[in-house]
């Protein structure tokens, strides 16, 4: 059972319990409402109400999951789970995937993967996505196992504390072995657009990157997101003069020939557990479409 437990300590003494929750433990009051309802909140391992008065020594204990349900059609997929434990799992997404049905979509998906995966081990959760990728771009993706998890790291994300970090393999040579790129990007068509543009209107976005390879006529660029805008990095290294190899969208068209997709890898993630704050960091191996592609461009 993943709890989350706190003995009362002398300074919370008399406190509602409500309010130790919400300001001591971090937990939403929407979170505090449906566990209360569910009895999922004890005090000494019994259900208390929320205006129940601190004592000290009080073992307060709040079991993180509950029964949910989700209208996603399960499927057997082979998944490379590359982290998990009680409150998250990041999986290593394939290209060409998309991450979550859509309706024109509906199976197939990473989140069809999971939640078999899911009912194959037992674990009663819902697909609670943390993190996206498009469905072109491969890598690591974080999801959340129970609401407590989910709103943590979603808090983490908004607030731009978890790391991520990404590889890309570039036309031509950039000029500088690394930098910081610190452009705004817009989106110019209003709400249904795709395209990004970089445009003093739109907000701040900073992408640190590193030539970790220089080949021929091309570069493999380690990129670290500061801010987590929409194709970020496409954008960026299209206003260097450098598109990825593959981006159709923002590059070359002719580029299908030697990948059919922007090679472009969520490689590593650096992150703090949503229940224990211990220190994650996590890597992937490159997609073998990338490795191809930097095998081709060296000869």
């Amino acid at each position: 059972m993943c709890t989350i437990e706190k003995k009362v300590e002398e300074e919370h003494k008399g406190k509602k319990i409500r309010l130790f929750l919400k300001e001591d433990l971090g937990i939403s009051s929407r979170m505090i409402r449906s566990a209360s309802i569910e009895k999922r909140i004890l005090v000494n391992k019994v259900p208390v109400k929320m205006d129940y008065l601190l004592k000290v020594n009080d073992n307060v204990v709040v079991n993180l999951f509950k029964e949910e349900s989700q209208n996603i059609t399960p499927e057997p997929m082979d998944l490379d789970i590359v982290y998990e434990d009680d409150d998250i799992i990041v999986v290593n997404k394939r290209p060409n995937m998309i991450v979550h049905p859509t309706k024109n979509n509906k199976s197939g998906t990473l989140a069809n993967g999971l939640l078999h995966y899911f009912k194959e081990t037992n674990q009663k959760c819902i697909v609670r996505l943390v993190s996206r990728l498009d469905m072109d771009t491969s890598g690591l993706i974080i999801i959340a196992k129970h609401q407590f998890a989910h709103m943590q790291l979603s808090k983490d994300m908004s607030e731009d504390k978890i790391e991520k970090r990404y590889i890309a393999v570039v036309h031509g040579n950039l000029e500088k072995l690394e930098g910081t790129i610190d452009l705004p990007i817009y989106r110019p068509d209003g709400e249904g657009a795709v395209r990004r543009v970089i445009d003093s209107r739109g907000q701040r976005s900073i992408t640190h990157y590193k030539v970790v390879e220089r080949l021929k006529n091309a570069d493999i660029v380690e990129c670290i997101l500061e801010t987590g805008r929409t194709h970020q990095i496409r954008v960026h290294l299209k206003a260097l003069g450098h598109p990825i190899y593959g981006d159709t969208f923002y590059g070359d068209e002719n580029d299908n020939e030697l990948i059919n997709r922007q090679a472009l890898h969520a490689y590593g993630l650096n992150l703090e557990s949503p229940r224990t704050k211990e220190v994650l960091e996590l890597r992937a191996t490159l997609p073998s479409d990338i490795e191809n592609l930097i095998n081709l461009l060296k000869v």
